[in-house]
Parts: C-alpha cells; structure tokens; sequence
C-alpha cells in the first residue's frame, strides 16, 4: 500500500419495523436509534511512536489526497488522529460507491493482516487528516506484545462488523429518507460519548446519493424537507440536531 500526499510526513444502530406477509406470518423487525461505534479512549500516538521499535510515522494529507487507491499494494494499517476520510469501491464498468466515512479514532487498511495482498478500495481525505502509518510487521508486533492496543482493536474490529450488517440490512429495507437520516446521524457521532459532532465533515450530495444508493435530486428533496421541519441547517455546512432522530423511528 502507498500513501500519497503532497504534504510533507510529520505527523455504520439502525434497526427498523418492517411488516411483510411470510406464508401468512407478519414479521416485525425492531429499530433503535443509530449508534455510532463505541470507543475506548483513544490510546497514546506520540507514545506509541517513541516507544521500542520502527515501521510507523504520522502523515498529514490535505483535503481530496489519496492516502491508498484501489488495487495498491497492501503494507499498511492507518489510525486516524483528525479529518475525515471517504472509502469507495469501482467495478469494472466504473461504477464508483462510497463504502465509508471514517474519522478519529477509526482504523483503515486492516484488511492487510488477514492476508490480502492488494487494498480493495481507494482512501480519500474529505478534510485535512492526519494519520498513523502502521507497517503491517509492526502491527503484528503490536497486536501480540501490547495487550491495551489489542484489546482496543479487537474492539474496533467486531464494531465495525456490527456496523456493517447494520448498513446492509439499513439498504436492503429503509426508505431511502429513512436512510439519509442515518446516514446523517451517523456522520454527526449522534450517540458518541460526550457531545456528538454537530457539524459534518465536507460531504456533497452526489456523496450522500452514493452513500444511500440514490439520486442526488432525492437527496436534494429530503434535504430541504429537514431543513423546513428543523432537523438540519444546511447554508454550505451541514448542521445536524438531535431531531432528525425522529425520521429514523417513525414507522
């Protein structure tokens, strides 16, 4: 995997109620509020880097940098300490979907320890970012001789898990309002410890649009129909309140 920058190195709970006729049987499938990943506190970068041992460096990337692209060798793990960044996927016809948003406190590129040898999407920062460049050897090590950062990866890997069945079954059966609702909440940390990030990282509504699986125009609509009730301020920034909560647990 490589990092690209032209900076100098220095440093998804949706639940939903749905009701459909099975032979006869309705089935309810209970929704709860989403819940962002729960962390443990961040553990200590500058004392992880002084610590015995090589293989990892911070770099700063600017907004719209590339930290890995698609089909990039895989040598690294990455730990974000700032910014944001976007994971997207493209097939063969050129069809790009945004997998992800991640931000501090988040790993990417951890695929490289279960032994794939290529990165599978590509990492954009959205926002200034700073990053951890973990060597694969080094996070190896890591894993085996520092039981604190295992502990708090292993945490971040079944979350992330979780997170991931909650967006396919948030895809497969919400609405796509319901799903930009989430979407929102999510990318503000509702639910996070301490005060939730009330306004989001740089995203567009073509990012939106890729995000939820559909049109920016649907995107535009729900958007200002938040707007209207309350739920968002939207003048360039996205601002999110706790209201638009009740998109998601209206039946």
């Amino acid at each position: 995997m490589k990092t690209t920058s032209n900076a100098s190195p220095v440093g998804p709970n949706s639940g939903l109620i749905m009701s459909a006729p099975i032979q006869g049987v309705s089935v309810k499938v209970l929704r709860s509020p989403p819940r962002v990943i729960s962390r443990s506190p961040a553990f200590d970068v500058k004392l992880f880097l002084d610590s015995a041992g090589v293989g990892r460096k911070v770099v700063k990337f600017r907004g719209k940098d590339t930290l890995f692209a698609q089909g990039d060798p895989a040598n690294n793990v990455l730990y974000i300490q700032e910014g944001a960044v976007k994971l997207t996927v493209i097939n063969e016809s050129g069809k790009e979907a945004v997998v992800a948003i991640l931000g501090p406190g988040d790993f990417l590129g951890e695929g490289c320890l279960a032994g794939q040898s290529i990165c599978m999407a590509t990492a954009t920062a959205i926002a200034p970012t700073t990053v951890l460049v973990i060597e694969k050897n080094e996070m190896n090590r890591v894993l085996h001789g520092e039981h604190a950062f295992s502990d708090r990866f292993i945490a971040h890997m079944l979350a992330r898990n979780i997170r991931v069945e909650e967006d396919l079954i948030d895809q497969l059966f919400n609405s796509s309002e319901k799903r930009l609702a989430r979407t929102l909440l999510l990318l503000a940390r509702y639910g996070a410890p301490g005060h939730p990030q009330k306004v989001l990282p740089k995203v567009s509504q073509e990012m939106l649009a890729d995000m939820i699986g559909t049109t920016r125009s649907r995107v535009n609509f729900f958007m200002n129909k938040f707007r209207k009730l309350g739920f968002i301020q939207y003048d360039g920034e996205i601002h999110v309140n706790d209201s638009l909560l009740s998109v998601v647990l209206h039946d």
